[in-house]
């Protein structure tokens, strides 16, 4: 098939490095966001997609809005059998997605109906789940509502950041797009509708949604922590002022310290929660670089008695 495959961030790289190793299809065109500002500098830089796809010779187009007449127009030209989609991060209107002949095929990494929306891994994470994936669905105009053609699954580890879960299901889903595209191709793939139950929603994780209750059991702040970890990033308040928190892992032994309460040792730093203790492992003051949380403990002198947290 022909294809115009969409996608922006990094995340997205490996399934376009897929599709151009396939073969079996030719990408024509990809489509990305526009250049963003970036760095101290605030230059424009353009995405990672794009970046590929000039080092692959293959057309970029960065329209402002999908809806565009001049984008839409060019992608009548190119005429795609297909357009596979990953994290291209701008809605497409109807007008867009009528243009291929088998339509816009999303990347999505969650096992849906489960986790629709943007942030699928960060919300598996901080819910605990202990398996999640990914799925390729046909878009359509509700929100990663469309029927599916195929799923990958991945174990949730205990340890896994959102940022590690995300680079292993990118990989395990760069297969599962490029053999979904050739499914399509060769008419030995049906798109299923998605089932009524089991549906739950990833909306975007806010700077508030990622700052650390205390109150809460030890395992919720561990799971908040690693869901938000790189971004937004968890965080808490200590003396006024915010504190990065990168990696924490649960004490379950440790039950003497009331919930934000600080116990500094020589090589560890320990903070009470709603059941036991987390122990903290790298943190990052404002202004400053990540670093271990005994050494930052060491140089702030911890008080007796002084706690993390509004």
């Amino acid at each position: 098939m022909k294809l115009v495959f969409a996608g922006t961030p990094e995340v997205a790289v490996p399934a376009l490095d897929a599709l151009i190793a396939s073969g079996r299809h030719e990408v024509a065109a990809v489509v990305t966001r526009p250049d963003a500002p970036a760095g101290r500098g605030r230059r424009l830089v353009a995405s990672p997609v794009a970046e590929r796809a000039e080092e692959a010779g293959i057309e970029v187009l960065k329209p402002a809005k999908p809806r565009d007449e001049a984008f839409q127009a060019r992608l009548r030209e190119i005429a795609p059998d297909c357009c596979p989609v990953v994290a291209y991060g701008a809605l497409l209107p109807k007008s867009a997605l009528d243009i291929p002949v088998h339509g816009w095929v999303n990347l999505h990494f969650s096992l849906l109906p489960a986790w629709r929306g943007a942030a699928p891994v960060q919300h598996a994470i901080m819910a605990g789940d202990e398996i999640t994936g990914a799925s390729t669905f046909l878009i359509e105009e509700g929100l990663d509502s469309g029927p599916v053609y195929g799923t990958v699954t991945e174990e949730v580890r205990s340890t896994d950041t959102s940022g590690d879960l995300l680079t292993r299901l990118a990989f395990a889903g760069s297969g599962l797009l490029a053999a979904t595209m050739d499914g399509i191709e060769d008419g030995s793939l049906t798109a299923v509708p998605q089932p009524a139950d089991g549906i739950s929603l990833a909306p975007k994780i806010t700077v508030e949604d990622a700052q650390v209750d205390w109150s809460a059991p030890a395992l919720r702040v561990d799971r908040v922590v690693r869901g938000c970890t790189p971004a937004p990033g968890a965080w808490t308040v200590f003396r006024g002022e915010r504190l990065k928190l990168i990696q924490a892992v649960p004490v379950p032994d440790r039950t003497d310290l009331a919930p934000g309460e600080i116990a500094a040792g020589k090589k560890n730093l320990h903070v009470g929660t709603g059941s036991y203790a987390v122990e903290l492992l790298w943190v990052q003051a404002q202004g400053k670089k990540p670093m271990a949380a005994a050494d930052w403990a060491r140089g702030v002198r911890i008080g007796s008695g002084e706690r993390l947290g509004v």
